[in-house]
């Protein structure tokens, strides 16, 4: 039988700005939030603007993910604020790995090996 477990990043998505324009997102520079497995986690009292959010939260999952060193998801870690006159970046850097079992995070069976 294969092995249950596999490996995920933990992430942190941070914003950074590369200048002095006026931030639009409501966001502050050094505001972040971590992902741990399927879960985001935000500091007390700090929150981050939806639409921040929807721009980032369809690169995470392969983020967490092992990538071929020259997959440009390997190496490309910003993502821009979806509104084109905010100057600021969400950094997305990966933690360390956290190992995972699959019948810990679904309910369908492995394969059996033949």
């Amino acid at each position: 039988m294969p092995s249950e477990e596999f490996e995920l990043y933990d992430l942190r998505v941070e914003v950074v700005v590369h200048d002095d324009r006026k931030i639009q997102c409501n966001a502050r520079v050094g505001d972040y939030f971590e992902v741990r497995g399927e879960v985001l986690h935000f500091p007390d009292g700090q929150g981050f603007s939806m639409y921040s959010l929807a721009a980032v939260l369809p690169l995470l999952p392969a983020k967490q993910r092992a990538t071929d060193p020259a997959d440009w998801m390997s190496t490309d870690a910003e993502v821009a604020c979806p509104d084109p006159h905010c100057p600021t970046r969400f950094r997305i850097t990966r933690l360390g790995k956290r190992t995972f079992r699959h019948s810990d995070t679904t309910a369908v069976p492995l394969p059996q090996a033949l």
